[in-house]
């Protein structure tokens, strides 16, 4: 299939960045921020979401820094290993995305802001053309969205990143940029619970880099995925946690892949927590907690009923090393 035309600009720092996101912001023109590609070529290889402009951040200075406390939005995720200081969680989480050749294109921030998908999106133009649109990608029309029909309000489409809700267990901080400065957001608060407007990111910002307080260092933990093909697919579950060694008080859990947005569970580890760790018996009430807290839709490969019961397993293994 032809792509549709775009003109791609390479600007060298961040602030030549901001000054063409600002300028073709004022000349009225769309555009999209691309890192690695891998996610955004495909899309517009199938006309979803095209724009006249794209905007690389591959050539910008910094924006490839690997360390224990920072990593750049062009940081490959076949870069973030143990060897590269990375922390082990990050790097286990790195190794579960797709492919080998994919991960070597793939960056951080391409998997951050990775746009959620479904069913009726991720489809070709005439697909989607011949059967009416979707809400997300109406092309004008107000169509309803086709996985909660009868509504146009708010979409559904899932966010199925890898490296989020680990970064979340790791207290992490994203640093945003654009024309009107530069601001913080926790990981966690990054998303937005509509899967057409994915993230707080407004336009012109993009995602610079992501920090880790030194106190990460001191967690441990464990990512589990499920998907349909070990050695490519999106998750269609994950479940992330970390904790301290000897503190049962600082087990965080995330989940990513169930939802428009991935998820911090802080409120089912509090309710568990407050009678006290009482090890397998605890586990088991966290996971079923957990569980019961998620809420899939039938847009991706597995039923929402499947990928809902796998939660609890998920949450199990996550957790399992904490029994130690």
């Amino acid at each position: 299939m032809l792509m549709t035309p775009f003109k791609l600009h390479h600007p060298t720092s961040v602030e030549q960045a901001c000054e063409i996101a600002q300028q073709l912001m004022e000349d009225g023109q769309k555009f999209d921020w691309v890192a690695g590609g891998t996610d955004l070529i495909p899309n517009y290889k199938w006309h979803i979401n095209t724009k006249p402009h794209v905007i690389s951040l591959a050539k910008i200075q910094g924006a490839s820094v690997i360390s224990a406390t920072e990593i750049g939005c062009m940081a490959r995720l076949s870069d973030l290993t143990e060897e590269n200081g990375v922390h082990p969680l990050i790097a286990e989480a790195s190794l579960k995305v797709a492919s080998s050749l994919i991960r070597k294109n793939a960056t951080l921030g391409g998997n951050l802001c990775l746009d959620t998908r479904c069913f009726w999106y991720n489809q070709g133009e005439d697909w989607r053309r011949s059967i009416d649109w979707c809400h997300k990608a109406d092309c004008g029309t107000g169509a309803d969205c086709r996985v909660i029909p009868n509504q146009n309000t708010l979409c559904v489409a899932t966010y199925q990143g890898d490296i989020a809700p680990n970064l979340m267990v790791l207290e992490g901080m994203i640093h945003i940029v654009g024309p009107s400065g530069q601001r913080q957001v926790p990981v966690r608060d990054f998303y937005q619970l509509d899967g057409k407007k994915k993230n707080v990111l407004a336009e012109g910002e993009f995602l610079l880099k992501v920090t880790l307080p030194s106190e990460s260092q001191q967690r441990i933990g464990c990512y589990q995925k499920l998907r349909v093909r070990d050695s490519w697919d999106f998750p269609e579950a994950g479940v992330a946690a970390s904790w301290i060694t000897g503190d049962e008080k600082s087990i965080l859990i995330a989940s990513t892949a169930l939802e428009s947005i991935p998820k911090m569970h802080d409120e089912q580890v509090s309710a568990v927590l407050e009678d006290g760790w009482q090890g397998v018996e605890s586990v088991k009430t966290l996971s079923v907690a957990i569980q019961k807290s998620i809420k899939p839709v039938n847009n991706t490969t597995l039923t929402p009923r499947y990928r809902k019961k796998m939660v609890r397993v998920l949450t199990k293994r996550a957790i399992n090393g904490f029994l130690r």
